[in-house]
């Protein structure tokens, strides 16, 4: 039955996947270009003196990628399940149906992290080449708040996918836009080291959400 729910997922995401790898892939080179356009202009020591004194790391331009990454793939994964009552269909598989929804969720979380590895992979190969270990090493602490963020909006938005009211989803939507601003609030490089284990832990937590809509829609709660 695990095999059948792999290939379910897969056909509602083949399409989504190669276009949304070749995005993320294709603007975190872009970053990695107009940095060394920087060190070809200015030189690799100007660009260390920028980072220390004007508390950048030149990578702004990808925090809300992993966001957009983790909306459209719960969207795409999940959307499906509530047209034509396919959710319905999906929970009388003879599969226990709590551990259907977490494995639907796990596959989704595990192709983003997979993403955001090759990414945060990219990253790494240039910048250790340009930037001492210290400096390259606060670039990609800044940025994993900003992966925590997209894997916290897949679940959040595969909650809300699957609530089957109307009024939940809006009082969702509004919890989740009160979230996602959580990872945003601070523009200082490593600000959110201290809050890094907080934030494991809200994703973990977030993770069982969907239980809860699938309950309500179980026992017929509906618009």
């Amino acid at each position: 039955m695990e095999k059948a729910i792999f290939y379910k997922e897969w056909i509602k995401m083949r399409s989504l996947l190669p276009v949304m790898g070749i995005a993320l892939i294709g603007v975190t080179l872009y970053a990695l270009l107009r940095i060394d356009r920087a060190v070809t202009l200015n030189g690799a020591p100007h660009l260390w003196q920028v980072m220390l004194d004007k508390e950048v790391v030149f990578i702004e331009m990808l925090r809300f990628i992993p966001l957009i990454a983790g909306l459209l793939l719960s969207l795409t994964q999940f959307i499906p399940e509530m047209q034509h009552k396919r959710l319905k269909l999906t929970l009388h598989l003879p599969y226990p149906r709590h551990r259907m929804i977490l494995l639907m969720a796990a596959i989704g979380l595990g192709i983003l992290t997979l993403l955001f590895a090759v990414q945060g992979v990219v990253l790494w190969s240039y910048l250790h080449r340009l930037l001492a270990p210290e400096l390259t090493s606060r670039a990609l602490l800044t940025a994993l708040p900003w992966w925590l963020a997209g894997l916290t909006l897949y679940m959040l938005c595969a909650w809300i996918c699957v609530e089957p009211t109307r009024y939940r989803r809006g009082i969702y939507i509004v919890m989740t836009l009160g979230v996602c601003r959580m990872f945003y609030l601070s523009d200082v490089p490593q600000s959110y080291d201290g809050m890094l284990l907080w934030l494991a832990v809200l994703l973990a937590g977030v993770f069982f959400l969907p239980l809860l809509s699938v309950r309500r829609f179980k026992e017929g709660c509906q618009d």
